[in-house]
């Protein structure tokens, strides 16, 4: 898991609630910030995984962690990689 999370770049791991990620996303304005929320969502209805996020104007911070697994998973990993092939 180590391994994995140091191939993220931006993502800071936590201890709390057994492990998580965490990122804050900047855009140029409000619209592309939604726009990515907008299609993370669809992902995350996909893969029926979904973030813990927080959106003022510009900025998205995400939180992941795996709710019922107690903590940090693959798919908390599959998630954030998603994220960051949106926001290049």
């Amino acid at each position: 898991m180590r391994k994995a999370l140091a191939l993220l770049k931006g993502w800071e791991y936590r201890d709390d609630r057994g492990g998580l990620i965490r990122r804050e996303f900047r855009f140029p304005d409000f619209a592309a910030a939604f726009g990515f929320m907008t299609k993370m969502a669809d992902y995350s209805e996909t893969i029926n995984h979904h973030p813990e996020w927080f959106n003022v104007y510009n900025r998205v911070t995400v939180t992941l962690t795996t709710h019922d697994a107690g903590g940090l998973t693959q798919k908390d990993l599959d998630w954030a990689r998603e994220s960051d092939r949106h926001t290049q």
